[in-house]
């Protein structure tokens, strides 16, 4: 339903629709009407800043900001919540796009209305389900996005005001400011309209995602009740409402997309409603509104237990309270009110998610989409684990003890329905975005710092159900120690993921006396070393067991997730000795991290918004950077640590709605902001030990759990004095620079000199570095292909290497079609002039080997050869340039490589046969993906002749495949020639742009082509 033609159809004195007959309907439906209302305009003044209207309110909740995040890449909403609530109430003012993930963006000058549930800080949309609208006059249907009447309002940015738990803004059409406040599973709207009989509430369950049923009643003369089921993001979320108002409307009218008009209740994908109300004598209304992703029943005994009255301000000021609450947990002196700003909205950030997912009776909605029932606990929903665990899990697990061990009840009881523990959650769903198997850390973390209160056998029957699946690059992970990248996409970053899940399980493993486990997973955690490449000292993808080539360090392609190869070369968080080790030790890391920071911010390749906050390549707005300054402490350098942590608080944080350098990522943004303006970071989350950095304050008080404190006091701390020149820990000197959960469970006092030079002294000895070592059970890593073709034309020349070549030696053998010869070791290059397959492994002095790796190669017959007179992106080279002829075809993943793919140009080449061939048939084969920009071309046309600079063409063949077919699809463009030629010519028309009716319209469109056939 195209809502932009719904006629708002006037109303007589008894609340029904004006209509005499149906031919009056017609007749409507061909004009439009809309009233024009006057409106009486008094300016009042709201703001996310303290002004006299809205001083700031006393505590620590004047410090929070909730319009941070809500501009640039943020993705954050400033509506009323309270600390892990069901219920984020807040305006919607973007209906879609990328920056309008949370529903609404600080640039907007629009709200459409004020919906119950949002996302912070996400990378996809959902939510911003069931929306009231508060208008005057006309009761228009229509939102207005399309510039025709609706019931959409403009605002002012000065008439618009947040603090935790609270939302005020004055809509410009009709006048009427909105207060919103909530509960954990209950909204309170206020609306003070002018004095008139024309105050409508509009309810539009239409709104945002794709809705697959929904449903409302009217219930007496004030109450109405139904749900809405959705899929967007999720692909089955369900809300269940009660909404309540505080005085009877006189008038109402439910409608569907066929514009019927019904009085008590509707079922239907195309609802929407409006209720009008007497509000002359100059009372406000009220709305309060229970939701449930159970049941209408669950949504009533929410509203009913948590909002069975009227007063707004008893619910704002409990909301005020339960934010105070949490936010005192750490306190601060000694920085500017815009410091304590950043800091104390970044713990309110913090707080916004996991999102209460049960019912005051404890019934929820499981994975398995059946209702379970609850005693004495509660689930929850929205786990961003990919972003999470390295930060805001490990905060929780200082401050947030007990509902640690819930969430990790709520993972396993996802795990008992879904089968697998959580990979991004979201209301009952699994979505399958981002990769690992992050929950695993949440718990190991958990773990090791005592927080236990969960069925700790099964927990662990979890994790290691998790990591033995073969999904997602898992089954060439396990047989030969890394994801190959010409089976799976972002083979790198999933490597190296997996390799420091994988050391979680490790941990908790020994912990519980597993000693075989022990050992297998501790292998698998040093699965980094087998994409790590000593000659350029990157991570790299392997494909066909060689290198992908040509590397550009700075290249973002789909062998890393939202990154590029600096982005991801430094993450072994669980074994720095060891990446020390293979990039030769501590000056060879310092040498790495100040190439790091200090290279050319630009990029290649793909267009990659998550990568932002940059200084020189590193990139804070995304997560995988986040442990990377925090690594020169483990190379004696801590005054290089606290130089880039001041850097990067002092400029990717800021008191602004575009102050955060990326998505908030529901709380890690924020989470590396609290921990680092403390002092200290949980570089290895499932390790006990916090790695000093530099505070942001000269004083913090922690208050930890049983009354105790641990303070963390940075005497002399100013703008210059960032470095620490001595420490005191509990009135002991204490020279190392880092300390563990313990220390800070004890309670006590770390004091900090601070000074504005860099310190040779403090931090910078063997014994008083940070350790994250890997000692036991070492893996020999797999031998891989360093040079030569894998697909040659004459002869090729194959050099093999191995990572810590001084222990590791090679051996291998060659299959050339009649059978495997014995291994012999390998001394130098191998030369091939026929086809065969490498087989090879590595072994160290122990007779310890590695897995054994199969590389195909391939000889292209006849002296065949290819020209390219256009060129393709070198992120989806195929191979190289012999990609198109090396007789390997891709599959429908266009990810994982074997794809060349040229943008917004045609594919022109021309092959040679090295000599005059009879050929029966030439045939391309190629891809379409249009979610992913991804087209087949207009044609193919064909060219032979027996002069390569004269051919002649001999047909074309079109595209039969329509361009809105959804989801991967290969097609041959194939032409029977029957002719003697010794060179073939093949263009593959690019459409050139997107099409209109494309989410990237105007942009660039891709042809791709794998393998030219010739028969």
């Amino acid at each position: 339903m195209v809502w932009k033609n719904w006629l708002n159809l006037p109303l007589n004195s008894f609340g029904t629709w004006l209509i005499n007959d149906p031919y009056d309907i017609m007749k409507l439906t061909d004009s439009i009407f809309f009233y024009l209302f006057a409106l009486t305009f008094v300016p009042t003044f709201f703001s996310c800043q303290p002004n006299d209207t809205h001083p700031r309110p006393d505590g620590l909740i004047g410090y929070v900001n909730p319009f941070i995040g809500t501009g640039g890449h943020g993705h954050t909403f400033p509506g009323a919540t309270v600390p892990f609530g069901m219920v984020q109430l807040s305006p919607d003012t973007r209906l879609t796009g990328w920056d309008g993930c949370s529903g609404y963006h600080y640039t907007d000058d629009v709200i459409y209305g004020f919906s119950h549930t949002h996302l912070s800080g996400t990378g996809i949309s959902d939510y911003a389900d069931v929306l009231l609208m508060p208008t005057v006059g006309q009761a228009f249907f229509n939102n207005g996005a399309d510039g025709m009447p609706g019931y959409s309002s403009h605002f002012q940015k000065e008439n618009e005001y947040a603090h935790p738990g609270y939302y005020s803004v004055l809509l410009d059409e009709s006048n009427v400011k909105v207060e919103l406040t909530s509960t954990k599973r209950a909204g309170l709207h206020k609306y003070k309209f002018p004095e008139t009989k024309e105050a409508n509430v509009m309810l539009d369950l239409v709104h945002r995602d794709q809705v697959t049923d929904a449903f409302v009643r009217v219930v007496g003369n004030n109450t109405l009740e139904g749900y809405r089921h959705s899929s967007g993001w999720a692909k089955d979320q369900r809300v269940f409402f009660v909404i309540e108002f505080s005085q009877p409307f006189g008038q109402w009218g439910l409608a569907d997309e066929k514009r019927d008009i019904r009085l008590d209740s509707l079922r239907n994908k195309h609802i929407k409603a409006f209720f009008r109300f007497d509000v002359s004598s100059g009372e406000p209304l009220l709305a309060r509104v229970g939701i449930s992703a159970v049941s209408i029943d669950g949504a009533r005994k929410n509203l009913k237990a948590e909002i069975d009255h009227w007063d707004f301000n008893k619910v704002k000021t409990d909301a005020e309270a339960e934010w105070e609450k949490v936010l005192s947990k750490i306190e601060v002196k000694g920085g500017s009110d815009d410091k304590k700003t950043v800091f104390y909205t970044s713990i309110y950030h913090n707080y916004m998610a996991p999102n209460l997912y049960s019912d005051v009776d404890g019934k929820y909605r499981g994975m398995d989409r059946n209702v379970h029932q609850l005693t004495d606990d509660e689930h929850y929903t929205i786990f961003s684990l990919w972003d999470t665990y390295r930060a805001t899990h490990p905060l929780y697990a200082i401050l947030e003890e007990d509902r640690t061990s819930a969430f990790i009840r709520t993972f396993l009881r996802q795990y008992d329905e879904g089968g697998i523990l959580p990979i991004w959650e979201l209301a009952g769903n699994y979505t399958g975005t981002m990769i690992g198997y992050h929950a695993i850390p949440a718990i190991a973390d958990a773990y090791v710092k005592g927080v236990r209160e969960y069925d700790i056998d099964k927990a662990y029957e979890a994790m290691r159900h998790s990591a033995m699946q073969d999904h997602l690059g898992l089954e060439s992970y396990k047989k030969w120690g890394f994801v190959a990248s010409d089976k799976e996409s972002e083979s790198v970053s999933k490597t190296l993921e997996y390799a420091y899940d994988d050391w979680c399980i490790a941990q908790m493993a020994k912990m519980l006396g597993k000693d075989d486990d022990y050992q297998y997973f501790i292998k698998r955690a040093q699965a980094y070393k087998n994409v790590y490449d000593p000659f350029t000292k990157f991570m790299r993808a392997r494909v066909n067991h060689q290198w992908f080539g040509p590397f550009d360090p700075s290249e973002v392609n789909f062998h890393y997730t939202e990154a590029n190869s600096w982005q991801y070369s430094f993450y072994v968080p669980q074994d720095v000795s060891g990446l020390i080790a293979a990039m030769g030790g501590d000056d060879a890391l310092e040498k790495q991290l100040d190439a790091l920071f200090q290279a050319d911010e630009a990029t290649t390749g793909r267009i990659q918004p998550d990568i932002s906050g940059l200084i020189g390549q590193y990139a804070h707005g995304n997560e995988p950077s986040h442990h990377m300054a925090y690594l020169y402490n483990y190379i004696g350098k801590p005054d290089k640590t606290a130089h880039y942590i001041h850097r990067i608080m002092n400029e990717l944080y800021s008191n602004a709605p575009d102050g955060l350098s990326g998505n908030e990522d529901c709380g890690q943004m924020s989470a590396w902001l609290v921990f680092s303006a403390m002092g200290f970071y949980p570089v290895t989350p499932a390790s006990p030990d916090y790695i000093i950095g530099s505070p942001w304050f000269k004083e913090i008080t922690i208050n930890i759990k049983d009354g105790k404190t641990f303070k963390i006091k940075a005497e002399g701390l100013s703008d210059q004095n960032i470095f620490i020149q001595s420490a005191q820990l509990n009135g002991q000197p204490y020279n190392r620079s880092a300390f563990d959960h313990n220390t800070l469970l004890a309670g006590g006092e770390l004091i900090f000199k601070m000074g504005a030079e860099r310190n040779s002294e403090w931090g910078t000895a063997n014994e008083a570095r940070p350790v994250s070592e890997i000692k036991e059970f070492l893996i020999v890593p797999t031998p891989v292909v360093t040079s030569g073709l894998t697909s040659f034309v004459d002869s090729t020349e194959l050099t093999l290497s191995c990572l810590n070549p001084e222990v590791n030696a090679i051996y291998y053998t060659l299959d050339q079609g009649s059978g495997k010869g014995a291994f012999s070791l390998y001394e130098g290059p191998i030369s091939l002039k026929d086809n065969a397959v490498l087989y090879a492994y590595a072994q160290n002095e122990n007779q310890e080997k590695s897995p054994e790796i199969q590389v195909s190669l391939k000889k292209i017959p006849g002296g065949r050869s290819i020209e390219l007179k256009t060129e393709y992106a070198n992120q989806y080279n195929a191979g190289g340039n012999n990609g198109l002829i090396d007789f390997k075809r891709a599959g429908e993943d266009f990810r994982t490589g074997g794809w060349q793919g040229y943008e917004g140009i045609d594919l022109d080449a021309v092959v040679d046969l090295g000599e005059s061939q009879t050929i029966k048939k030439v045939a391309l084969s190629c891809l379409q993906d249009q979610n992913s920009w991804i087209f087949m071309p207009e044609k193919v046309e064909f060219f032979v002749g027996d002069e390569k600079d004269n051919l002649k063409k001999v047909g074309e063949v079109a595209n039969m495949i329509g361009e809105k077919e959804d989801g991967a699809i290969l097609r041959d463009f194939s032409l029977e020639i029957n002719k003697r030629v010794k060179y073939i010519g093949i263009i593959a028309r690019n459409r050139k742009t997107v099409p209109e009716w494309h989410k990237g319209a105007g942009g660039k469109s891709w042809v791709f082509a794998d393998e030219i056939i010739i028969e």
